[in-house]
């Protein structure tokens, strides 16, 4: 059984399903999931999730992302990435392009492609595109912590984007592009960074064993905690809040005395903490706990 995490440097060309079918097969893992997907045509960091770690998908998830995008100015795509077809050609302009980024950092609004994943009316919007359909988007609220120039060889320019949950980097790149006044699609796209971890430490699928899974404490390392005795732990896992003096308000890792997780909960700031994400629970530990609560 493993439960644990594993920070995957994805190649090109593969979707985030395939590789994480792929480490799964590797590991013998039973139960897989992952903590952001990453296009075919992405490249980079993948942070895989096995057994128990799963349950803090969701966590991860939130976390801010950064990426090294290669954009093509001059050319607008029907997808505005390399795959698309080339509807229009332009002068490439890039004698304002310093000022043109300064617009898009902080919070922005953008509208969800097309070609992604999203649903309207529970059908994803890339099935719709594919047969030349166009739907309304609501524009959604981003925001691009840090955004700067790396490369400029016109007419490429390579940036280094540091961004919230939900960015879409090919709309990015496209808005930059119109921006500019020539038009943009994004030619390549690496993920080096999601929250706290980075693609320096990920492996690549050739190198993947069970030497390189994360541990649970190691996945949520970072995050504060609260070490709780047997009660504690048996009347979290009945629902109940707990009064611990010290907590200050958000999540918070419940550790038992071992250091082993019993899942993430959520502080109030009164030093109350409610359950949010639980691991499964040691049998033997249970039946301490209930011997406690019986004594």
């Amino acid at each position: 059984m493993i439960d644990g995490a594993l920070l995957l440097d994805k190649p090109l060309g593969l979707s985030s399903n395939a590789a994480l079918q792929k480490a799964k097969r590797i590991l013998g893992a039973a139960k897989a999931g992952h903590a952001g997907t990453l296009d075919p045509l992405a490249s980079g960091l993948l942070v895989l999730l096995f057994g128990e770690a799963t349950k803090f998908a969701g966590t991860l998830l939130d976390s801010d992302k950064e990426y090294v995008a290669t954009l093509k100015l001059g050319e607008r795509t029907a997808t505005g990435d390399a795959e698309g077809e080339v509807l229009e050609r332009r002068p490439v302009r890039i004698d304002e392009l310093a000022a043109v980024l300064e617009r898009f950092r902080g919070e922005i609004e953008q509208v969800p492609p097309m070609h992604s994943a999203l649903k309207h009316k529970g059908t994803p919007l890339y099935r719709l595109a594919r047969r030349g359909e166009a739907v309304d988007r609501p524009a959604r609220r981003v925001r691009i912590l840090e955004l700067e120039t790396l490369e400029l060889q016109a007419p490429r320019v390579v940036l280094r984007v540091l961004c919230s949950k939900g960015t879409y980097i090919r709309v990015l790149a496209q808005d930059i592009g119109e921006a500019l006044g020539c038009g943009a699609h994004l030619a390549a796209l690496r993920r080096t960074g999601s929250g706290r971890f980075r693609v320096e430490d990920a492996v690549t699928l050739e190198r993947v064993d069970s030497s390189s899974v994360l541990s649970l404490p190691a996945l949520l390392e970072g995050l504060p905690h609260a070490t709780l005795d047997a009660a504690q732990e048996a009347r979290l896992r009945q629902g109940q809040a707990l009064q611990i003096s010290g907590l200050h308000a958000g999540l918070c890792v419940a550790l038992r005395p071992d250091g082993a997780v019993i899942g993430l909960g959520s502080a109030d700031g009164a030093g109350r903490l409610k359950p949010v994400r639980l691991t499964q629970a040691a049998e033997k530990h249970l039946k301490s706990a209930a011997h406690i609560e019986r004594d």
